[in-house]
């Protein structure tokens, strides 16, 4: 078969084949993930990328190769997750730039744009490591580049662009000796190979297996002793820094009047606070990964140039010492007194482990229906085993029970006097572990008293409050406190309510906490409705599963 070209149409039909093929071997891949410590994913980080990537695709209208391109990019970068997925937006940015003014693509263009998207990719990784998807991108790039020189043909210059992917593939254990050790290849190079047999599947117009060929035999070594084995190589306490720390800014053009935004210079700033770092921007958004000890210091300087969204902390000894069954470690940690600890009380284990993520170190169950006592939080404020400990109540009938719990340890206490869970987030992301715990807790009171909170709830019997008749079953409003709205329909209290909140000349993000009374329906039509009526605004969605409030809104 012989295709002189390929325009946008059969660009998209190329992606969407990936990204199905890669989706249908995300399980696979993520049982080869045993690099460098628990961090995401990888067949599920390159999987939710991909596919990110190929849902703006199907909205391209043009049959225009380099406008397909475009909406790939936008795609990929909005929807970019952990490592992996961010070295994956960056091979299809450079690729996507290259082909940007061209309506159909040569087999010479396409080998030029899979050598651009190599170097865009290596530029994005602070310290590059060969034996990864970085070596698999650039061995099989180098082969298109050779194989333009003679071949015409794209279906022909694509099998050769895979058939050395998956050679490389094969040779990623000979330069990372604990692949070689667990016996597996690179679980990175391994999903952007199944990508490329997805493109050349759509090329030639044939069927994709439902595994990749290049996929390894699933014998026992493949299986979750991989991540066990591996993790059994390093010590909890080597790990220098201990934070998974995704997020993005949105560029703000007032502050980048003062702070011009500079990736290059941006990128050196944020390597002095970790490694793992991989910081990719557009002329909207920086989006940034690293793996940092203080991830608070790296979000104040990112402020500078605009808002955080899609913000994500992960505490990655927690998720080791979870793996490897490290019971000596968690004794060794009870042991040694830390400067600082963060005791918090939520409802939901969504909300639980969101404030676990953040870099609370005593969760204490609790809430509306369910107010620890004062005893509770001297127990945890204990167990954080901190010189200096901060406590945030999240809700205003357990401020003074943490007030009384404050006189009754020995260590320095502050109490954050937050009484919502919004509140609660928003003081912890201003939480600096360099600062004094004076300074944190005026810090932490200002970050609280900025966001606005809004639940939704249901009346349990008649009154009259503030003005307003609330019926017995029907549904409640409550923005900072005080009931703004009440309708027997659910969805039309909840929009009284957020146009109750939101300012849009002011507000910027809002944040939703789904609760255990709030279903998928309901979500994605309070989404639509603020796509429709503040289109502006960001809208970030957790799974907090807190009981009585089907959904808890934060708006900043």
């Amino acid at each position: 078969m012989t295709v002189k070209n390929i325009d946008g149409t059969m660009l998209s039909q190329m992606i969407l084949a990936g990204a199905n093929h890669l989706s249908n071997n995300s399980k696979m891949i993520d049982a080869l993930n045993v690099f460098p410590v628990p961090d995401g994913d990888t067949g599920t980080n390159m999987n939710l990328t991909m596919t990110s990537g190929a849902s703006e695709v199907k909205k391209a209208t043009e049959n225009h190769a380099g406008k397909v391109g475009e909406f790939l990019a936008k795609g990929l970068l909005m929807g970019a997750r952990g490592n992996s997925g961010v070295i994956l937006s960056q091979l299809f940015r450079g690729f996507s730039r290259s082909i940007k003014e061209k309506s159909v693509l040569s087999a010479d263009d396409i080998a030029n744009a899979f050598d651009a998207g190599v170097e865009t990719a290596y530029k994005a990784v602070m310290k590059p490591v060969e034996g990864t998807i970085l070596t698999v991108a650039k061995d099989a790039a180098k082969a298109g580049k050779n194989a333009a020189k003679t071949v015409k043909n794209p279906i022909e210059l694509m099998e050769m662009v895979l058939k050395e992917a998956k050679a490389s593939l094969k040779r990623t254990p000979d330069l990372l000796p604990v692949l070689k050790e667990v016996g597996v290849v690179d679980s990175g190079g391994q999903g952007l190979v199944t990508v490329y047999e997805g493109f050349l599947a759509a090329l030639k117009g044939e069927a994709l297996p439902e595994q990749s060929e290049a996929a390894p035999a699933m014998n026992d070594m493949v299986n979750a002793e991989h991540h066990k084995m591996h993790q059994d190589f390093m010590d909890t306490a080597d790990i220098e820094f201990g934070y998974c720390t995704e997020f993005m800014v949105k560029f703000d053009d007032e502050k980048l009047k003062e702070n011009p935004f500079d990736e290059t210079a941006y990128r050196n700033a944020l390597s002095q606070h970790g490694d793992s770092l991989l910081v990719v921007s557009d002329e909207e958004i920086v989006k940034v990964h690293i793996h940092a000890e203080y991830p608070g210091n790296v979000l104040t300087y990112s402020q500078q140039y605009g808002s955080l969204i899609n913000l994500k902390i992960e505490n990655m000894r927690e998720q080791h010492s979870a793996i490897v069954g490290d019971s000596h470690e968690a004794e060794k940690n009870h042991q040694t007194v830390s400067e600082y600890g963060i005791v918090t009380v939520a409802m939901g284990d969504g909300v639980k482990k969101l404030f676990e993520s953040l870099g609370a170190t005593q969760v204490i169950e609790g809430g509306q229906t369910m107010n620890p006592s004062t005893q509770d939080i001297v127990e945890a404020i204990n167990k954080a085993n901190a010189k200096k400990v901060i406590v945030l109540p999240n809700n205003k009938n357990i401020v003074m029970a943490a007030e009384q719990a404050e006189e009754l340890v020995d260590c320095e206490v502050a109490v954050i006097p937050t009484k919502t869970v919004p509140q609660g987030m928003s003081a912890l992301l201003m939480f600096h572990p360099d600062q004094s715990l004076e300074d944190n807790k005026q810090g932490m009171i200002e970050a609280a008293e900025a966001v606005k909170t809004g639940q939704v709830t249901y009346a349990v019997r008649d009154t009259q409050i503030d003005g307003m008749t609330i019926e017995n079953g029907n549904f409640m409003g409550i923005a900072d406190g005080k009931i703004t709205a009440t309708n027997p329909n659910k969805l039309e209290a909840i929009y009284e309510l957020l146009n109750s909140m939101i300012d849009p000349d002011e507000d910027e993000i809002v944040t939703i906490l789904q609760g255990e009374d709030g279903t998928d329906e309901e979500l994605q039509a309070i989404e639509n409705y603020l796509e429709e009526k503040f289109e502006d605004l960001e809208v970030e969605i957790h799974k907090g599963n807190q009981p009585i409030y089907s959904f808890i809104f934060s708006v900043e």
